[in-house]
C-alpha cells in the first residue's frame, strides 16, 4: 500500500513540475516589452522642399570661388636661326697685348682669339661703302670714305688720321636698321688705348633726338656726353666688338662713333668701321 502512494506521489509531483516548467516559459515569451517614451518617438517628417529652393539654399552656403587668373600666353618660340658673324680681319701688326699701359678701367686682354659672335641668319655688313661724315671735314692723313671702304689693314694708306680733342665720324646706313653688332678700327699698328671712345645710334642725323648710347667709356664726362660704364680697351687687329644683339637690337640709320685722342698722342684715327645687322622691312 506505501509503495503505490509513494509511486502516485511521484506521478502527481513530475506532473507539477512539467505544468510549473510550461506556465514560466509561456509567461517569458508573453512578457510585453516596455513601451518607449513618446519624447523618443521619431519626428514627423518635413515636407518635401521643392528642388529649386533646394539649389538656391546650396549655392548660398556654397562659398564663392576666386575668379581663376587670367591665363597667360606663352612666349612664341624664336625661330630665328643664329649663325656665327662672318666678320674679315686683317693681318696683326703685333703679337699679343701689352702689359705695360697705365690706363684707368682697362679691361684685361682676353689671351686668345676672340670667339664668334652669333647674330641672325642673314646678317651682313650694312656699313660696307656707304656714306660718312666726320666732325673734322679736312683730315690731317686720308679721306673720310677709306672708314667704309672694307680696308681694315693697319698700313699706311689705310687709315685715317684727325685733329685733337673730341672728334666723331657719322655713318649713314641709308635706311633704318635692325643692329646687331659694331666693330670699329681705330689704330691698330701699335697697341693703343683711344679715350672717350662712344657709340650711338639714331635715325636723327644731327642725334638731337631719339638717341641711343650702346657703348660708353668715358669715366669723367670728359667728352660731354655722360659718365660712361664701359671699360678702356686695347686696340688689335680683332678691332672692338660692340654686342648690339645682348641691347634688343636697336634700330637705326645713322650710327655715330667718338674719340678723344689716345694713349700715343691727342688725335684720332679710324681705319674701318662695320655695323652688322638687316635693313627694317
Amino acid at each position: 500500500m506505501r509503495k503505490k502512494l509513494n509511486s502516485a506521489t511521484k506521478a502527481l509531483l513530475l506532473a507539477a513540475l512539467v505544468v510549473a516548467l510550461c506556465f514560466g516559459a509561456s509567461c517569458s515569451e508573453e512578457e510585453p516589452q516596455p513601451t518607449p517614451p513618446e519624447s523618443a518617438a521619431p519626428p514627423e517628417s518635413a515636407p518635401a522642399q521643392p528642388a529649386e529652393e533646394v539649389e538656391q539654399a546650396a549655392a548660398a552656403e556654397t562659398p564663392a570661388e576666386a575668379p581663376a587668373p587670367a591665363e597667360v600666353a606663352p612666349a612664341p618660340a624664336s625661330d630665328v636661326k643664329l649663325v656665327p658673324m662672318d666678320i674679315e680681319l686683317p693681318k696683326p701688326m703685333f703679337v699679343g697685348t701689352p702689359q705695360d699701359i697705365k690706363v684707368d678701367n682697362l679691361e684685361k686682354p682676353l689671351g686668345k682669339p676672340r670667339p664668334p659672335f652669333l647674330a641672325p641668319e642673314g646678317t651682313t655688313n650694312l656699313a660696307k661703302e656707304k656714306p660718312i661724315s666726320a666732325s673734322d671735314e679736312e683730315p690731317i692723313i686720308g679721306d673720310i670714305e677709306m672708314i667704309t671702304d672694307s680696308d681694315k689693314e693697319a698700313a699706311d694708306g689705310s687709315y685715317v688720321e684727325l685733329g685733337p680733342f673730341v672728334q666723331h665720324v657719322t655713318v649713314d646706313l641709308e635706311k633704318e636698321s635692325e643692329l646687331y653688332a659694331i666693330v670699329v678700327w681705330h689704330y691698330h699698328k701699335q697697341p693703343r688705348v683711344y679715350f672717350d671712345v662712344v657709340v650711338q645710334v639714331s635715325n636723327d642725323k644731327d642725334f638731337i633726338s631719339d638717341v641711343k648710347t650702346v657703348f660708353n667709356n668715358d669715366i669723367d664726362n670728359s667728352a660731354g656726353l655722360g659718365i660712361g660704364k664701359d671699360m678702356h680697351y686695347t686696340e688689335t687687329s680683332e678691332g672692338k666688338l660692340i654686342d648690339l644683339l645682348s641691347q634688343g637690337s636697336p634700330k637705326g640709320r645713322y650710327v655715330r662713333l667718338y674719340s678723344n685722342g689716345n694713349t700715343s698722342n691727342d688725335l684720332n684715327h679710324y681705319i674701318e668701321v662695320d655695323v652688322y645687322g638687316k635693313p627694317v622691312e
